[in-house]
């Protein structure tokens, strides 16, 4: 009787989370050398990485399911250390080519601006928020992906720059951090193609790119986490109840 007593005195742990909220770049991104799946293993005992990627998804439709996704009516439970926020790559689609997902480029910034005001009023305040520009498009490469699926090429370089760079404006009127990967990758002329698998996906090495310089950015934001649960070797071995279930 008494030790159903103590475990009903126990506070349940909880381990705060990032959440990663984009469309299929950050959908893929726990596969096996995802960044998603780096974030996690850098986190591990510190923090539970949420993937709410959404293949094909745009801005416009991430407004409207956000509030499904992050509850304000208990803001403990949420316990939420940092969201990424990855949208871009569909909405940039040309509107002549791909009207279902092309997003114009004045409602793209508008709905980043009211995804960072959603998740404050949830809870998540701005400089929790991380914004990650769409990588550049290598436009051979993904024409040959659009002729496979029967379609013209349906995206344009330049013009994902333009999105890239209202993300980037975005960002400094919210407050939010910015990594704004459509130059990044291809500062001082590189080759960005290795980056990508299809010309608009990301590649291994594309995806060790995105977790070095992501991390980064959330490093700062989570080193004052405490590792939760006792290291092994502190686990009092004769009374580890003394250590496992103190707060």
């Amino acid at each position: 009787r008494s030790s159903n007593f103590i475990m009903s005195k126990l506070k349940t742990l909880t381990w705060p989370k990032v959440i990663l909220f984009g469309d299929s770049i950050t959908q893929f991104s726990l596969q096996s050398n995802g960044w998603g799946a780096e974030l996690a293993n850098n986190l591990a005992r510190k923090c539970d990485v949420v993937n709410r990627g959404l293949s094909g998804y745009n801005s416009r439709w991430a407004k409207i399911i956000l509030p499904r996704l992050i509850s304000n009516q208990n803001l403990e439970d949420n316990n939420i250390a940092a969201v990424t926020v990855f949208f871009g790559a569909n909405d940039c689609a040309l509107k002549d080519k791909n009207p279902q997902q092309h997003v114009p480029l004045q409602e793209y910034s508008e709905n980043l601006k009211e995804i960072t005001r959603l998740l404050a009023s949830s809870g998540v305040s701005s400089d929790r928020v991380i914004f990650i520009t769409p990588p550049p498009i290598h436009e051979p490469s993904w024409e040959k992906e659009c002729i496979l699926k029967g379609c013209p090429l349906n995206r344009h370089n330049s013009v994902t720059g333009q999105y890239a760079q209202a993300c980037v404006q975005a960002a400094a009127e919210c407050g939010t951090d910015i990594l704004d990967l459509w130059t990044l990758m291809q500062k001082d002329g590189q080759d960005y193609a290795v980056y990508l698998s299809d010309g608009l996906h990301l590649s291994e090495k594309g995806n060790q790119f995105v977790a070095q310089h992501l991390w980064g950015l959330l490093e700062t934001r989570v080193a004052h986490l405490p590792f939760i649960l006792p290291y092994w070797g502190d686990v009092d071995a004769k009374c580890p109840e003394s250590s496992l279930l103190c707060d």
